[in-house]
């Protein structure tokens, strides 16, 4: 259910407060939740899956992506979440995946990171940043 796309990084669909621990098994430190609550019924929500992290004794961060696209401030949040792992692993999770995906890879290319390198790492995971590329080149180019 885990899928690497850095030697630190995993996405994931939605988790349960169960996986947790699963994700700790990992070496994961840092959990990330780029979903909205009641995105759809029956989900379990960040609160529960916050809870679950901290008494795991890991680092829980929010920073929920809507379907309407990417703002500045959620590349900030993932920006600063993706630090807060140190030499720690992280798990991102939404519904599919692929919004904590296309998330990483536009921090990545602001960053500096090269968007054919975030493509490729993306595609080996079985993910398509295609429909983030343009912001990626132009964040990598600005």
């Amino acid at each position: 259910m885990f899928r690497q796309l850095t030697k630190s990084l995993y996405v994931s669909p939605q988790i349960s407060v169960d996986q947790v621990a699963e994700a700790k098994a990992l070496g994961v430190t840092v959990i990330i939740n780029n979903r909205p609550d009641d995105e759809e019924p029956g989900q379990t929500n960040g609160a529960e899956i916050e809870a679950a992290t901290k008494a795991a004794g890991m680092t829980y961060a929010a920073v929920p992506v809507a379907h309407g696209g990417f703002a500045p401030w959620q590349l900030d949040g993932m920006a600063a979440a993706l630090e807060q792992a140190g030499e720690g692993k992280i798990l991102a999770y939404c519904r599919s995946g692929t919004r904590s995906t296309l998330l990483w890879a536009l921090t990545r290319a602001r960053a500096g990171d090269h968007p054919a390198a975030l493509t490729e790492q993306a595609a080996s995971a079985g993910y398509d940043v295609t429909p983030v590329r343009q912001i990626m080149d132009a964040l990598a180019a600005g």
